[in-house]
């Protein structure tokens, strides 16, 4: 294609001037490069010449491979970025991506932990600079339901101690500030009294590594991983199992869904109101077990 090196242009743009992170402008280049793929398929020589009907024809093709519908719909939504991108630059007049929806996929509800299974995961015996951090760890991923970047990217400094409170970047670069619970502030104060065992010197990193540097999102899953397996968890254990059980245990205690979306530091309410769904789910299998006319007769 003529003009490819707009891609280039655009991922600057959302490096330098939106600030995005770099896992994210690395997932818009790889669905952009998907649609250039597409283009040169299609015979398509320049962004000027898509339309609509090839915007459903690269949904469709996408579709045929395997792709599912969420993965459909994000690249989509990557494509209208990039053409709003290119209308501000003048490059092209119209968006023709923004009439196209993605086939509709089955729903799928984040998966949870029960109270009783979360605190057996949490009870974690033992001493040591790496069972300091790794209880740190989990604790404050349930306590404050904190996606794994945004564990990974606190510094020392982040966590208030005395307030009680942590302030993480969210997506967007957005702050926000969440309580942290009484358990996991009293592993945080252990692990800051091993910290200095493990981290290199000038590193700010809240969480470090054997090696002494910030510890990686797939160093905090595979640690999460074996603690699972340790403390007898019989279902997959992942980061993000810890933000969507915070949530749903919230929500089943206050049914405040507004509150929940600000802890989340989720910018639209629909994205937490899936939670009350996971809420209801749980209501109504206590009925099935619990009411008179609703249990079946073995």
């Amino acid at each position: 294609m003529d003009d490819a090196g707009w891609i280039d242009k655009f991922i600057q743009h959302l490096d330098f001037e939106r600030r995005l992170s770099p896992q994210t402008s690395k997932n818009y280049r790889r669905d952009l490069e998907a649609l250039l793929t597409f283009c040169k398929q299609a015979s398509v020589d320049s962004w000027k010449q898509l339309d609509s009907e090839h915007f459903r024809a690269f949904s469709a093709t996408s579709f045929r491979k395997g792709l599912s519908a969420r993965s459909i719909q994000r690249r989509l939504s990557a494509c209208r970025t990039f053409f709003r991108y290119l209308i501000r630059e003048k490059h092209v007049d119209i968006n023709p991506a923004i009439s196209v929806s993605a086939p509709r996929g089955k729903k799928r509800l984040p998966g949870n932990l029960d109270v009783d299974r979360m605190a057996r995961l949490l009870d974690i015996s033992g001493d040591g600079p790496i069972v300091d951090r790794d209880r740190a760890i989990l604790e404050l991923l349930y306590s404050s339901g904190l996606r794994l970047s945004e564990l990974t990217d606190l510094n020392c400094g982040d966590v208030d101690m005395l307030d009680a409170t942590v302030r993480v970047t969210g997506k967007g670069n957005k702050d926000r500030i969440v309580p942290v619970g009484r358990y996991a502030l009293r592993a945080l104060r252990k692990w800051n009294l091993s910290r200095a065992a493990l981290a290199a010197a000038q590193e700010t990193a809240m969480f470090v590594s054997n090696r002494g540097t910030r510890l990686s999102p797939r160093a905090v899953q595979a640690r999460v991983s074996h603690w699972a397996r340790k403390q007898g968890i019989d279902c997959n254990v992942y980061p993000h199992l810890f933000r969507h059980s915070f949530a749903t245990h919230l929500l089943e205690s206050s049914h405040d869904l507004r509150g929940v979306q600000e802890l989340l530091g989720h910018a639209n309410i629909a994205t937490t109101q899936v939670y009350t769904h996971l809420d209801f789910q749980h209501l109504a299998q206590i009925y099935d077990q619990t009411h008179p006319r609703a249990r079946r007769k073995s």
